[in-house]
C-alpha cells in the first residue's frame, strides 16, 4: 500500500472506531503533526461512536450522574503530548493543550462554580473530566478541519464488522448506511462487558432472573440506564456484587444520586441524610468482603520526577537476570522466551520493596540505606537461584529477613527511648555511647522519624523539647494521641503482607454476629481513611503500597507482557495478584470512602455478609440470596447488580464487531502456551508489539490497530488516562500508529514546539509500560 498522501495525492482514508478519551489523544497528535508539517498531507478521517459523546465517550459523559469520581487526582490528567514525550514531533501551543487542572482553573474563573475550584491533589468528578474532554476534542477537530487537505467526519453509529475489500477495509455499521472504506482502521472501543448468557460467571444468574421476579443487572454502566428507579427504588433490596470502584459508584448513585445528602456534625463525622427515593437496603458483597482501600493523599504531586519511587531491587534488570537464571524456555508468537513464575520469582521482590519502603518511612532515610546494604547479599542469592526456595513464602521471608532484623533492633531502641529506659542523648552524642547500637543507623534520627509518623511534625518537635529528662519525655509521649490512630510502640509497627491484604481477619470460629463484624469493619475503614489522609510519603503502609504496586508497575508489566509468565502463573497473576494491585493502589478517594462509611453507619448500605460471601438463587422465594459464612448473615435481594470488572473476551463481548472479526479470521484470541499444563487464554486478541492483530492464518494485519482493552492478555495494564509531564505509553502507542502512514519529517521550527529527548542522565520521564 502506498503512503504517498501529500495534499495533491488522493487522501488517505482513516477510520477510528470509538470517539472517547483515547480518540481525543489521537486527534491531538494528528492536529499537531499535520499543522506542523512542511509538506501538507491529505487525510480523510471518519470517527465512529455509538453514544455520540465525541471526546468523553459514554463512560466520561458530561451528562452522567454527579456522584461518580474520576479515579485520578486532577493534577495527573492531560489531553495532549507535552515536552516530556520523546520524539512526539511538533506540539500544540500551551493554550491549545491545557491539562485538566488548567482547564478547571480557567472554567472556575469563567463560571465561579466551586466544582471547578481545584488544586493538583483534588479528585474531580467524572463528568468534569468529560466536559474537558469534549472541549479538547472539539478544539482538535477544528484544527484538523482548518488544515488544507484534511477532512474530519463524526458519525454516531455502532460499528458491527470490518469487511476486507481489496487493499481497504469496509466499516460496516448497524444502521446499514453505506460502508466507509478505510486504508487504516484504529479500534478504540474502550471498556465493554460480556453477554451474560455466555459468561460462565453470569449464565446461571441470567437464567434464574429470566424465570423469576428477581432482576439481574449484568453490567452497572451507564448507571442512569442500568439502575432504573422503577426496580431499584423504595421497597426494594439491591445486592451489589463487587466492592471496587464500580461498586462504590453504584452505592453513591443509589443514595446521593437519588437526592440523599451528606452532612458533618460538630465532631467532623460525616452522616447520611436519606431522601426517601433510595432502595430500602443495598447489600454490598464480594469474595474478599473489602472495598478498595482509600487512595492516599498524593504528596508526590509537588515533584513527581524526584518523588515517584524507583526501587533498588524490583527493577527491569532483575527481571532480565531472573529470566536468565530460572526462566523456563518456551516459544511465544514464534520467538523464544524464557518465562517466569510471578509468585515465585517476582512477588518476593515486591515484598522486599514493600518492607524497605514501610520501614524507611518509619525510621528515616539512614535506616533505608542501611537496610538496602543489609538486604543486598540475600537479594543477589535470590537472583542467582530463585528456585532454591520451597515456595514464594519462603523466598519472601528470606529476602525480607535482613530488613526485619534491622527494623527489630532499631525498634527496640526506639521503644527504650520512648519509654524513658534510655535517654535520647545516649544516641545523640550527648551521653555515654551505647555499644549495642554500634553498626545500626542513628537511633536518634529513627526516634524523630517514628514520632513524626505517629504524631506529625509539629507534635514531634514539642515532644522532643522534653527529651532532656527521660521520665518527663516518656510521660509526654504516653499522653500524646496519634491523629492517624497509629500504634505508639515501634514494636507494633511490623510489616506483614497478610495483614496488608486481610486487615479485617476472621477470628477462629467466625464472628459472633453480623453486628460485631460491621463494627470491626467500620473500625478498619476509619483507620484506613486516616492513613490515606496522612499521605503516600508520610504513612508507612500507604507509602509501601503506592510505591511498590503503582510507581514500579512498569517493572511488573515488563515481567508479564508477551508471555513473560508461565501459563498457570499468568492465570494466577490475573486472578489473584491483579485484584491485590487494584485494592492496594487503585482505590477511591478519601472523600468517596467517607461517604461509603457514612452509608454503612446509616444502615442504608449493608456489608454484614462479610468475606467469602455465597450467592445463591432462592427458587422458593424467587429472589437472590447472599449468605455470610463468617458472620452468619443471610440477605435476600430483588435486584442483583454485577459491579465486577468484565475482562475483555472477544468471543463473549456485547459488541458484535469482535465476534464478527473472529468469525472472519481477521483476528484471533491470544494464548499463552502451557508447558506440560493447559494453555491460558485470557480473552484478549493476539497482537504484535505494534498492536496489529495476528490473523487466524498467522499473518499480521498491519492495516488494523487495537489499543486499550482488546490488548489485555498479551499485554497488561493498557487502560489509563493520559498524564502530564510523562513519556506516557498511550502517546507512544498512538505515534506508532500514525507513523505507519505519515512518516516523520526532520525536526523543524514549525508551529508549536518540538519535544526533545531528556539530557543524558536525566530521569524526568516515567515509562508506564516498558517494551517487552
Amino acid at each position: 500500500m502506498t503512503t504517498d498522501n501529500s495534499v495533491n495525492a488522493a487522501p488517505l482514508h482513516l477510520a477510528i472506531v470509538g470517539g472517547g478519551p483515547t480518540c481525543t489523544y489521537v486527534l491531538e497528535r494528528l492536529a499537531a503533526l499535520v499543522r506542523g508539517r512542511r509538506d501538507p498531507v491529505a487525510l480523510e478521517i471518519v470517527v465512529y461512536d455509538l453514544s455520540g459523546e465525541f471526546g468523553p465517550g459514554q463512560v466520561h459523559s458530561p451528562d452522567q450522574t454527579r456522584t461518580s469520581y474520576l479515579n485520578r487526582v486532577v493534577g495527573q490528567v492531560a489531553f495532549a503530548a507535552d515536552e516530556s514525550v520523546v520524539d512526539a514531533g511538533p506540539l500544540l501551543s500551551a493554550v491549545e493543550r491545557p491539562t485538566l487542572l488548567e482547564w478547571c482553573r480557567k472554567k472556575f474563573e469563567e463560571t465561579g462554580d466551586p466544582i471547578y475550584d481545584m488544586v493538583a491533589e483534588d479528585w474531580p468528578k467524572r463528568f468534569v473530566h468529560g466536559e474537558a474532554l469534549r472541549d479538547q476534542f472539539t478544539g482538535y477537530v477544528e484544527i484538523l478541519r482548518a488544515t488544507e487537505g484534511v477532512e474530519v467526519t463524526l458519525r454516531q453509529a455502532e460499528v458491527v464488522d470490518l469487511e476486507e475489500r481489496g487493499d481497504r477495509f469496509a466499516v460496516l455499521t448497524a444502521d446499514g448506511a453505506p460502508a466507509y472504506e478505510a486504508d487504516y482502521v484504529l479500534m478504540l472501543t474502550g471498556h465493554s462487558s460480556n453477554r451474560p448468557e455466555l459468561d460462565p460467571r453470569q449464565a446461571h444468574l441470567a437464567r434464574f432472573a429470566a424465570e423469576h421476579e428477581a432482576r439481574l443487572v449484568p453490567s452497572a454502566y451507564p448507571l442512569e440506564r442500568s439502575l432504573d428507579p422503577a426496580y431499584t427504588g423504595p421497597g426494594t433490596t439491591v445486592a451489589c456484587l463487587g466492592m471496587g470502584l464500580t461498586g462504590i459508584d453504584v452505592l453513591l448513585y443509589l443514595t446521593e444520586g437519588r437526592g440523599g445528602t451528606f452532612e458533618r456534625d460538630a465532631d467532623g463525622e460525616l452522616h447520611y441524610v436519606p431522601c426517601g427515593a433510595e432502595p430500602d437496603s443495598i447489600v454490598a458483597f464480594s469474595r474478599s468482603g473489602l472495598f478498595t482501600f482509600a487512595r492516599p493523599y498524593n504528596e508526590k504531586e509537588r515533584d513527581i520526577a524526584s518523588l515517584e519511587y524507583k526501587g533498588p531491587f524490583l527493577t527491569a534488570g532483575a527481571v532480565t537476570e531472573l529470566r536468565r537464571t530460572v526462566g523456563v524456555p518456551n516459544v511465544i508468537g514464534g520467538a523464544p522466551k524464557r518465562q517466569l513464575d510471578f509468585e515465585r520469582h517476582v512477588f518476593p521482590l515486591i515484598l522486599l520493596e514493600m518492607a524497605l519502603l514501610q520501614y524507611g518511612v518509619q525510621y528515616g532515610p539512614e535506616f533505608r540505606e542501611a537496610a538496602i546494604a543489609a538486604a543486598r547479599p540475600a537479594y543477589e542469592k535470590f537472583l542467582a537461584d530463585a528456585d532454591a526456595f520451597a515456595d514464594h513464602q519462603e523466598a519472601g521471608d528470606f529476602l525480607v529477613a535482613p530488613v526485619e532484623e534491622l527494623a527489630l533492633a532499631v525498634g527496640e531502641r526506639v521503644d527504650d527511648v520512648l519509654a524513658g529506659r534510655t535517654a535520647l542523648a545516649v544516641h545523640a552524642g550527648g551521653g555515654p555511647a551505647d555499644p549495642e547500637s554500634a553498626g545500626l543507623p542513628p537511633v536518634d534520627r529513627a526516634v524523630r522519624a517514628f514520632l513524626t509518623v505517629v504524631y506529625g511534625a509539629e507534635r514531634t518537635e514539642a515532644l522532643l523539647s522534653e527529651a532532656a529528662d527521660p521520665h518527663v519525655f516518656a510521660a509526654a509521649v504516653a499522653a500524646a494521641e496519634s491523629p492517624w490512630r497509629h500504634a505508639t510502640s515501634a514494636s507494633e509497627h511490623r510489616f506483614s503482607w497478610e495483614r496488608t491484604i486481610n486487615p479485617v481477619p476472621v477470628p477462629e470460629g467466625g464472628y459472633t454476629s453480623p453486628e460485631e463484624y460491621v463494627e470491626t469493619f467500620l473500625d478498619f475503614l476509619d483507620r484506613d481513611i486516616r492513613w490515606a489522609a496522612q499521605g503516600n510519603l508520610s504513612n508507612p503502609a500507604k507509602a509501601a503500597a503506592d510505591a511498590a504496586w503503582r510507581d514500579m508497575r512498569g517493572v511488573v508489566i515488563e515481567a508479564v507482557d508477551f508471555g513473560g509468565l508461565l501459563a498457570s502463573s499468568h492465570r494466577t497473576f490475573l486472578g489473584v495478584y491483579t485484584p491485590h494491585h487494584n485494592r492496594l493502589c487503585q482505590g477511591a478517594s478519601v472523600e468517596a470512602m467517607e461517604k461509603v462509611t457514612a452509608l454503612i453507619r446509616s444502615g442504608r448500605v449493608d456489608v454484614s455478609v462479610g468475606p467469602g460471601a455465597r450467592l445463591e438463587c432462592d427458587e422458593e422465594r424467587g429472589l437472590f440470596r447472599v449468605d455470610g459464612p463468617a458472620t452468619g448473615a443471610a440477605r435476600y435481594a430483588d435486584v442483583l447488580v454485577d459491579a465486577r470488572v468484565h475482562g475483555f473476551d472477544a468471543e463473549r463481548d456485547v459488541m458484535p464487531v469482535y465476534p464478527n472479526l473472529l468469525r472472519r479470521g481477521i483476528v484471533r484470541k491470544w494464548a499463552n502456551p502451557g508447558l506440560g499444563e493447559p494453555d491460558f487464554v485470557p480473552g484478549g486478541l493476539d497482537l504484535t508489539p505494534e498492536f496489529h492483530p495476528v490473523r487466524a492464518d498467522d499473518r499480521v494485519e498491519s492495516r488494523i490497530t487495537f489499543l486499550g482493552p482488546p490488548s489485555e492478555g498479551v499485554m497488561y495494564h493498557q487502560i489509563g488516562a493520559l498524564r502530564p509531564n510523562k513519556d506516557h505509553h498511550v502517546i507512544r502507542d498512538i505515534l506508532c500508529w500514525i507513523h505507519a502512514f505519515m512518516p516523520r519529517e526532520d525536526s523543524s521550527p514549525a508551529q508549536g514546539s518540538t519535544a526533545q529527548p531528556p539530557a543524558a542522565g536525566a530521569m524526568t520521564k516515567e515509562l508506564e509500560r516498558n517494551p517487552s
